[in-house]
C-alpha cells in the first residue's frame, strides 16, 4: 500500500531509539524526507547512520536539540522551519511513589512530555494550514487512560497530550491537516528494556520472568500478554501520517495489546 508520503518532510522527535527510531524508519521507507531528533549529536548521528544503512537511498538527516526547554524547541525550528509531518514522540518516564514526587518533577514531566509537542505544533501548524495538508501525531500512552499508580506524573502528561491533540484538531476544521494521538501499551523500547533488565539483575532472574510477572500483576488486562515491539507501534504512526488517513483526525488510536478494557 502506497501511503502517499513520498517527498513529504517529516520530523520525529525523540527518535534515536525505540518507538521514535522505528517511526523514523517507517516514514523514510515510505519515501518521506525524515529528520531525526535527540538530545546529543552522538546519539542523533548514530541513528541517522543506522537508518541510512538500513534504507540506502532514503533522505534522512538529524538535529540535536533538547526539546524539554523552550530554547531547545527554538533551536530546532530555526534549523528546520517547516515540515509536513510532525511526530511528537519525545518523552520521559520514571516510576516513583506519589508521595515522593516533588513539584519540580511534575513541572519537568509536563514541560518535557507536553509543552515540547505544544511548542512544535504551534510553530509548524501555520505552514500546514497554508498548504492545506499536514499531519501531527502525539505519541501518548494507554497510561493516559488508565493512570499507572507507580508513575502518576507520567500518566498525567499522557492524558494532557490527548486533550491537546483533540483541541488542535478542532481548530483545523475543514482543512487537510489532521491531528491524532497514538496510544502504545507496554512496549519494548530502549528505556523499558533497560528498566526490565535492571529489575531482572537485581532479583537474579531472567528478563522473560520479569516480563511474565509484569503482565500477570501490573498489566493483567493485556490480551497479547507481551511487550509490543517498536515496529508494531510505528506501523500505526506511519498510517495516521499518511495521505490514506485523511478522514482520521481528533482520534485517540490504541496500540496497546488490548490493555484498555473498553469496547470503544
Amino acid at each position: 500500500m502506497d501511503l502517499g508520503l513520498t517527498g513529504k518532510r517529516a520530523l520525529v522527535t525523540g527518535s534515536t531509539a525505540g518507538i521514535g527510531l522505528a517511526a523514523a524508519h517507517a516514514l523514510a521507507s515510505e519515501g518521506a524526507h525524515v529528520t531525526v531528533n535527540g538530545r546529543t549529536e552522538a546519539r542523533v548521528q548514530g541513528a541517522v547512520d543506522a537508518l541510512r544503512r538500513a534504507l540506502p537511498g532514503a533522505t534522512i538527516d538529524g538535529i540535536a536539540a533538547d526539546l524539554s526547554t523552550a530554547a531547545g524547541c527554538q533551536a530546532l525550528t530555526s534549523k528546520l522551519p517547516d515540515v509536513d509531518v510532525l511526530v511528537n514522540n519525545m518523552g520521559i518516564f520514571e516510576p516513583k511513589p506519589f508521595e515522593e514526587i516533588p513539584d519540580e518533577d511534575w513541572l519537568r514531566f509536563f514541560e518535557t512530555n507536553v509543552l515540547s509537542g505544544i511548542r512544535l505544533s504551534r510553530h509548524y501548524v501555520a505552514g500546514m494550514r497554508a498548504r492545506n495538508w499536514g499531519r501531527i501525531v502525539f505519541v501518548s500512552s494507554e497510561s493516559g487512560i488508565q493512570i499507572p499508580t507507580e508513575m502518576i506524573h507520567y500518566g498525567m502528561t499522557k492524558t494532557a497530550q490527548l486533550a491537546v491533540a483533540k483541541g488542535i484538531a478542532e481548530t483545523l476544521r475543514g482543512t487537510g491537516v489532521t491531528v491524532n494521538s497514538v496510544l502504545p501499551g507496554p512496549t519494548s523500547s530502549e528505556g523499558v528494556g533497560a528498566f526490565v533488565a535492571q529489575l531482572a539483575a537485581a532479583r537474579g532472574v531472567d528478563v522473560a520472568t520479569v516480563e511474565r510477572e509484569f503482565f500477570a500483576t501490573a498489566r493483567p488486562t493485556s490480551i497479547i500478554q507481551r511487550f509490543a515491539t517498536p515496529d508494531e507501534v510505528a506501523s500505526m504512526i506511519a498510517y495516521v501520517c499518511s495521505a490514506r488517513a485523511s478522514a482520521t483526525t481528533g482520534a485517540a488510536l490504541l496500540v496497546d495489546g488490548g490493555v484498555v478494557r473498553a469496547i470503544a
